[in-house]
């Protein structure tokens, strides 16, 4: 038996993402999506039901602005206090785990999915996705980018506007672009 996109998805092999499956799961979660970012906020609280029941597990005093956005939703799980600042947006084609009381400024992204690098083949949808995990209390700041394939340990510092590419420590500061051991944390200094 030939296995669905979406179960290729699922075990991190290639897959389409064309596959009306996939379509109809993205749908569903643009839907969501819209119901989160047009709620007063006095009506939709930490964040919208809809949201809430599309997501793999989340934590009742998860708290997430809007406008926010996510491919499926159904891949993510957010521990105790988590905050998510306005503009973020997960690409969930993989799990992504954001663990207890980590932050992500405005403009955050995390980026499971990666197009074939063949032109021809990338044309046809062809992706894999990697999930990502964050640990806890994490400090991810504004505008920074998390890709696939990435573990972040607990109580590291993501700088604004860095893109993360690889693995961060436990209590590493991670800096640029691509994210480097920050200059005062190789001194040994303390970071503020």
């Amino acid at each position: 038996m030939t296995a669905s996109e979406r179960e290729k998805m699922a075990a991190g092999e290639w897959y389409c993402c064309l596959d009306p499956e996939l379509n109809a799961l993205r749908a569903k979660a643009r839907e969501a999506v819209h119901w989160h970012n047009t709620m007063p906020p006095d009506e939709r609280g930490g964040m919208a039901l809809a949201l809430r029941a599309l997501f793999a597990n989340v934590a009742p005093d998860v708290f997430i602005e809007a406008p926010f956005h996510c491919s499926y939703g159904m891949n993510i799980t957010l521990g105790p206090r988590v905050y998510l600042n306005a503009g973020c947006t997960i690409l969930d084609s993989a799990p992504v785990a954001i663990g207890n009381g980590s932050m992500l400024g405005p403009g955050v992204h995390v980026y499971c999915a990666e197009h074939h690098k063949d032109p021809a083949l990338r044309r046809t949808g062809l992706e894999i996705a990697r999930p990502v995990t964050i640990g806890n209390d994490v400090w991810i700041g504004g505008g920074a980018i998390i890709l696939g394939g990435v573990t972040i340990g607990n109580g590291a510092i993501v700088g604004a506007g860095s893109v993360v590419t690889r693995d961060v420590a436990a209590g590493a500061t991670m800096m640029g672009s691509p994210a480097r051991l920050h200059d005062s944390m190789l001194r040994g200094a303390n970071v503020r």
